[in-house]
Protein backbone atom coordinates (compact mmCIF):
# COMPACT_ATOMS: atom_id res chain seq x y z
CA UNK A 1 0.00 0.00 0.00
CA UNK A 2 1.13 3.53 -0.77
CA UNK A 3 0.21 6.09 1.87
CA UNK A 4 0.07 9.76 0.85
CA UNK A 5 -0.16 12.82 3.07
CA UNK A 6 -1.30 16.11 1.54
CA UNK A 7 0.93 18.90 2.85
CA UNK A 8 -1.00 21.77 1.23
CA UNK A 9 -4.66 22.14 0.21
CA UNK A 10 -3.78 22.34 -3.51
CA UNK A 11 -2.02 18.97 -3.50
CA UNK A 12 -3.46 16.07 -5.47
CA UNK A 13 -2.96 12.37 -4.80
CA UNK A 14 -0.99 10.44 -7.44
CA UNK A 15 -3.28 8.78 -9.99
CA UNK A 16 -3.06 6.04 -12.60
CA UNK A 17 -4.83 6.08 -15.94
CA UNK A 18 -6.01 2.84 -17.52
CA UNK A 19 -3.45 0.09 -16.76
CA UNK A 20 -0.48 2.45 -16.67
CA UNK A 21 2.63 1.37 -14.81
CA UNK A 22 3.26 4.86 -13.46
CA UNK A 23 1.28 7.14 -11.19
CA UNK A 24 0.96 10.75 -12.35
CA UNK A 25 2.37 13.41 -10.04
CA UNK A 26 0.83 16.89 -9.92
CA UNK A 27 2.18 20.38 -9.30
CA UNK A 28 0.65 22.05 -6.24
CA UNK A 29 1.51 25.61 -7.27
CA UNK A 30 1.94 27.72 -10.39
CA UNK A 31 5.52 27.75 -11.65
CA UNK A 32 7.31 29.20 -14.66
CA UNK A 33 10.49 27.45 -15.79
CA UNK A 34 12.69 29.91 -17.71
CA UNK A 35 14.53 28.73 -20.83
CA UNK A 36 17.62 26.73 -19.90
CA UNK A 37 16.80 26.70 -16.18
CA UNK A 38 16.13 23.88 -13.74
CA UNK A 39 13.60 24.21 -10.93
CA UNK A 40 12.14 21.96 -8.27
CA UNK A 41 8.37 21.90 -8.74
CA UNK A 42 6.60 21.03 -5.48
CA UNK A 43 3.90 18.37 -5.43
CA UNK A 44 2.63 19.16 -1.95
CA UNK A 45 2.68 15.52 -0.88
CA UNK A 46 4.75 13.22 1.31
CA UNK A 47 4.60 9.49 0.66
CA UNK A 48 5.16 6.27 2.58
CA UNK A 49 5.74 3.03 0.71
CA UNK A 50 7.12 -0.37 1.75
CA UNK A 51 10.79 -1.06 2.40
CA UNK A 52 12.33 -3.14 -0.35
CA UNK A 53 10.94 -0.75 -2.97
CA UNK A 54 12.16 2.47 -4.59
CA UNK A 55 10.14 5.29 -6.14
CA UNK A 56 11.55 6.29 -9.53
CA UNK A 57 10.43 9.63 -10.96
CA UNK A 58 10.21 9.68 -14.77
CA UNK A 59 9.26 12.13 -17.50
CA UNK A 60 5.72 12.33 -18.79
CA UNK A 61 5.86 11.97 -22.56
CA UNK A 62 3.54 14.94 -23.12
CA UNK A 63 5.79 17.53 -21.50
CA UNK A 64 8.94 15.71 -22.59
CA UNK A 65 7.86 16.30 -26.19
CA UNK A 66 7.70 20.03 -25.34
CA UNK A 67 11.35 20.07 -24.24
CA UNK A 68 10.82 19.68 -20.50
CA UNK A 69 13.05 17.00 -18.94
CA UNK A 70 13.06 15.54 -15.45
CA UNK A 71 16.36 15.29 -13.59
CA UNK A 72 17.09 13.31 -10.43
CA UNK A 73 14.37 10.88 -9.52
CA UNK A 74 15.24 8.27 -6.87
CA UNK A 75 13.21 8.35 -3.65
CA UNK A 76 14.10 5.93 -0.87
CA UNK A 77 11.44 4.20 1.26
CA UNK A 78 12.59 5.82 4.51
CA UNK A 79 12.13 9.41 3.19
CA UNK A 80 9.06 11.12 4.64
CA UNK A 81 9.56 14.69 3.44
CA UNK A 82 7.84 16.62 0.68
CA UNK A 83 8.20 15.38 -2.86
CA UNK A 84 9.43 17.79 -5.52
CA UNK A 85 10.09 17.12 -9.18
CA UNK A 86 13.28 18.53 -10.72
CA UNK A 87 12.37 19.83 -14.18
CA UNK A 88 14.65 21.47 -16.76
CA UNK A 89 13.42 23.60 -19.64
CA UNK A 90 15.34 22.63 -22.77
CA UNK A 91 12.84 24.31 -25.08
CA UNK A 92 13.16 27.76 -26.62
CA UNK A 93 10.49 29.49 -24.52
CA UNK A 94 9.45 29.74 -20.86
CA UNK A 95 7.29 26.83 -19.71
CA UNK A 96 4.26 27.53 -17.54
CA UNK A 97 2.95 25.03 -15.02
CA UNK A 98 -0.38 25.54 -13.31
CA UNK A 99 -1.30 24.01 -9.96
CA UNK A 100 -2.96 20.69 -10.77
CA UNK A 101 -0.91 20.00 -13.92
CA UNK A 102 0.59 16.55 -14.30
CA UNK A 103 4.36 17.08 -14.23
CA UNK A 104 5.94 13.62 -13.96
CA UNK A 105 5.18 10.02 -13.18
CA UNK A 106 6.40 7.73 -10.44
CA UNK A 107 7.03 4.01 -10.71
CA UNK A 108 7.41 1.89 -7.58
CA UNK A 109 9.83 -0.97 -8.17
CA UNK A 110 11.57 -3.56 -6.06
CA UNK A 111 15.09 -2.59 -5.10
CA UNK A 112 17.52 -5.36 -4.29
CA UNK A 113 20.62 -4.63 -2.29
CA UNK A 114 23.93 -6.41 -2.69
CA UNK A 115 27.17 -6.73 -0.81
CA UNK A 116 30.02 -4.81 -2.44
CA UNK A 117 33.29 -6.70 -2.83
CA UNK A 118 36.54 -5.23 -4.11
CA UNK A 119 38.36 -7.50 -6.57
CA UNK A 120 41.52 -7.28 -8.64
CA UNK A 121 39.98 -8.70 -11.81
CA UNK A 122 36.53 -9.01 -13.40
CA UNK A 123 35.35 -11.93 -15.52
CA UNK A 124 35.87 -11.76 -19.29
CA UNK A 125 33.02 -11.29 -21.77
CA UNK A 126 32.83 -11.06 -25.56
CA UNK A 127 32.16 -7.30 -25.26
CA UNK A 128 34.88 -6.66 -22.70
CA UNK A 129 35.56 -2.97 -22.10
CA UNK A 130 34.03 -1.73 -25.38
CA UNK A 131 31.60 1.00 -24.35
CA UNK A 132 29.71 3.85 -26.03
CA UNK A 133 28.77 2.98 -29.59
CA UNK A 134 30.44 -0.42 -29.52
CA UNK A 135 27.26 -2.33 -30.43
CA UNK A 136 26.51 -0.21 -33.48
CA UNK A 137 24.53 2.93 -34.20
Amino acid sequence: MIRVKKLVPTAKLPTRAHNSAGYDLYACQNTIIPVGKTVIVPTGIAVEFPHGYVALIWDRSGIGAKGIHRFAGVIDPDYRGPWGVVLCNLSGKPFEITAGDRIAQVLFQTAETWAVEEVNELSNTARGVNGFGSTGI
